[in-house]
């Protein structure tokens, strides 16, 4: 079993709104395999995009994981302040060879079936507005999910060379997270099944950048009854810091787990203590998604 010297867990939300249900559910879920095995359980913010992030959201998700228990180790890292770091990194990319801009839109993208083709990479005229993509190699990626199991994906043909800056001058996902679990050290992602596609890339950056790749294990994601994934976007409800052990329960229940009906009358400390020592990974759902119908009495608008 890892030590605490070993294990180190994150949970990496976007202030674009408060907590809702899902984002809860992927909170406790790398909480819980953090505690579990002795492990350190880190919080980083992802504010990269000002636009989309309302004043005081990133406080509200601070002071709704408190409510619920959910106590990170350290201070929290804020993406916002690690920009040099980002472009150390497109340094040693460009200095692989493995850098180019591109000014294909997201439309020409999907016209190319989705999977960018490559296309800027030969072009001999300059681009000087445009994406920074990295070149993938014409390789498959695998590697073990400890909720999905075996997974593959061939880069070139699956994925397409990506974007690691963007028009607007942001820093994509796919490259401050690379950089910032590295830099964090961590050893363990638990998070939603909707970024089990993004993991190839992940790790191929890591290789490129000379980092180790952590353990992965992706839970089910929380959908409405339409499908879609409970977002701010979908009109997902926030959860009620004032009542946490109902909706706790009810992750608990989503992830998999047997929590006993009596800890309904529970303590939230009570039932977090109880979740760490019955925390089985493998009884989590391999679902992609599981419909969440909020109920009204346990939630707030």
């Amino acid at each position: 079993m890892p030590s605490e010297a070993t294990y180190i867990g994150r949970f990496a939300p976007s202030p674009s709104g408060p907590l809702h249900f899902g984002s809860l559910v992927a909170a406790l879920a790398s909480f819980l395999d953090a505690r579990a095995q002795g492990g350190r359980w880190l919080l980083r913010m992802e504010d990269l995009d000002p636009a989309r992030e309302p004043p005081q959201a990133a406080a509200s998700i601070l002071r709704s994981l408190e409510a619920f228990g959910l106590h990170w180790d350290g201070e929290v890292l804020y993406q916002s302040t690690r920009l040099e770091a980002y472009r150390d990194a497109l340094k040693q990319l460009r200095a692989l060879g493995l850098i180019y801009t591109c000014d294909c839109s997201r439309q020409d993208v999907q016209a190319m079936g989705g999977v960018y083709d490559g296309r800027c990479r030969a072009r001999t005229e300059a681009v000087v507005h445009g994406a920074l993509r990295v070149k993938v190699a014409d390789e498959t990626i695998t590697f073990n999910d400890l909720i999905q199991g075996p997974q593959a994906q061939q880069l070139l043909h699956e994925c397409g060379d990506f974007v690691v800056l963007r028009k607007d001058g942001l820093f994509a996902y796919q490259l401050a997270v690379v950089v910032d679990d590295a830099f964090q050290g961590i050893s363990h992602v638990v998070r939603g099944v909707d970024l089990l596609d993004s993991t190839a890339r992940q790790i191929y950056l890591q290789r490129c950048l000379g980092e180790t790749t952590p353990q992965y294990a992706h839970i089910p994601v929380a959908v409405n009854a339409d499908g879609q994934k409970l977002s701010k976007q979908h009109f997902a409800r926030a959860i009620d810091d004032a009542d946490p052990v109902p909706q706790l329960l009810q992750s608990l229940q989503f992830l998999g787990q047997a929590p006993a009906p009596e800890l309904r009358e529970a303590s939230t400390e009570e039932l977090l203590h109880w979740a760490i020592g019955h925390w089985d990974i493998q009884a989590v759902p391999k679902l992609a998604n599981i419909r969440h119908d909020c109920d009204p009495a346990i939630t707030s608008g």
